[in-house]
C-alpha cells in the first residue's frame, strides 16, 4: 500500500525520535517537525487507522512492524542521499533538503541500482 509523503515523514520522525529519546509522544513529534499539535494529532489518528503506529494509554507512540518497515526505508534513503550529495560537494543544508525530496519519489528498484552501482565503484 502506497502512503503519502507526509505520512512517511511522520514515521521517519517517530523513528528518529525513538532512537534519540526513547519514548515518543505527539508533542515531541510536533516540536521536532515544527507543526501544530492539532495537525500532528490528526496525522497520528490516521497512522493508527492505517496500522502504522500504536499509541498506549500514556500517549506513547510506537511504530508497528509495518510502520517500522516504512520508516526504516525512508530513513535509509535519507541518510544515503544526504551523505552522497555531501560527498559530491553539495552543502549540507541543501543536501538534506534534496535528500528529503528524493527519498519519497525514488522507486525501490532505482534506489537499489544506485546503491549497487556506487558500492561497486568503491570496491
Amino acid at each position: 500500500m502506497k502512503i503519502h509523503e507526509s505520512a512517511e515523514d511522520y514515521l521517519e520522525t517517530i523513528l528518529m525520535l525513538t532512537e534519540r529519546i526513547g519514548n515518543v509522544r505527539s508533542v515531541d513529534v510536533s516540536n521536532e517537525m515544527g507543526f501544530k499539535k492539532s495537525s500532528v494529532s490528526v496525522a497520528m489518528k490516521n497512522l493508527r487507522t492505517t496500522g502504522h503506529i500504536t499509541v498506549d494509554e500514556n500517549g506513547y507512540i510506537k511504530l508497528t512492524p509495518l510502520g517500522k518497515e516504512v520508516a526504516d526505508m525512508i530513513y535509509e534513503r535519507h541518510k544515503f542521499f544526504s551523505s552522497w550529495l555531501t560527498s559530491l560537494g553539495v552543502d549540507k543544508e541543501t543536501a538534506l533538503e534534496d535528500a528529503c525530496r528524493i527519498e519519497h519519489v525514488i522507486s525501490k528498484e532505482s534506489f537499489a541500482a544506485i546503491k549497487k552501482f556506487l558500492n561497486e565503484k568503491e570496491d
